[in-house]
């Protein structure tokens, strides 16, 4: 048979699939005593939201402060792959270098916008700031981009020159989601992004967030213990009990069809939050 024929008759090979972005592999923490994560383990796609949802006192905190580089587990990995190709484990990157993704690759949304803004800086500035890490010098043409992003978020480019401060809590927080995602990072952090926030500013903060959020194609860790912040933002779901992962699946299927008791409970908000 000639190798022509034999082209022809092999079956057709299997695509390529893409890797994760993200893998965590055995992520544990303690705190003396007190086990805070133990054996965590999740694979986050490009352009996938992963909701960790549970109680406090579950670890989802402390594993989104692992992963963002607040602070270092006991023991794991998480490989991150970069624009390039390449994977690093960025639970050993050292400051410098995670730094540096921070200002690049990562963006963090924390849920008091005083974590995430420079209260002593204007508006237009902690979003031009963000622009300039990333190489942007041109007066001009980053004050255009400060204003279209601060419209987006629903703010006004008038006020771009006005202090954080004179903003709403509303409004602070939409300011931190433009300084996070004007530079279009490819994996974003989000730590109970609408918490303490009236229901009605809530639902146009979310609503804002998932169009942005699949507009730009990021992949994001959510941490929240709101399920229906979960169900309207996150693809997955991983619910945390006593600092482990008892159920992962897709979030309405996990969310309709719980299997793990605890998630039962969670659903019938039986726990409280």
């Amino acid at each position: 048979m000639s190798d022509a024929a034999a082209l022809e008759l092999a079956p057709d090979a299997a695509p390529a699939v893409a890797p994760p972005l993200l893998a965590a592999r055995g992520l544990a923490k303690r705190y003396g005593r007190r086990t805070a994560m133990a054996d965590v383990s999740f694979e986050l796609w490009p352009g996938e939201v992963l909701a960790v949802v549970g109680e406090s006192g579950a670890g989802k905190s402390t594993l989104l402060r692992c992963l963002s580089g607040q602070d270092e587990p006991d023991a794991g990995e998480a490989m991150y792959r970069r624009l390039d190709g390449t994977a690093v484990d960025v639970l050993r990157l050292g400051d410098v270098r995670r730094r540096l993704l921070l200002r690049t690759d990562w963006g963090v949304i924390h849920q008091n916008p005083r974590d995430g803004l420079r209260f002593g800086v204007s508006a237009g500035a902690n979003v031009a700031e963000r622009l300039m890490e990333n190489g942007a010098r041109h007066y001009a043409d980053m004050r255009a981009e400060v204003a279209d992003w601060l419209m987006r978020l629903e703010i006004d480019p008038e006020r771009m020159d006005e202090l954080p401060h004179t903003f709403s809590g509303g409004m602070q927080q939409r300011l931190q989601i433009a300084r996070c995602l004007v530079t279009r990072p490819r994996l974003v952090f989000l730590d109970e992004p609408t918490g303490g926030l009236d229901v009605s500013v809530q639902a146009r903060l979310l609503d804002l967030l998932r169009t942005l959020v699949r507009e730009l194609e990021v992949a994001a860790i959510l941490v929240t213990h709101d399920l229906a912040v979960a169900r309207m933002l996150a693809d997955r779901l991983a619910v945390m009990r006593d600092g482990r992962v008892v159920e992962l699946g897709l979030t309405d299927q996990v969310l309709d069809d719980p299997q793990h008791p605890y998630t039962q409970l969670l659903v019938a908000s039986v726990l409280p939050a």
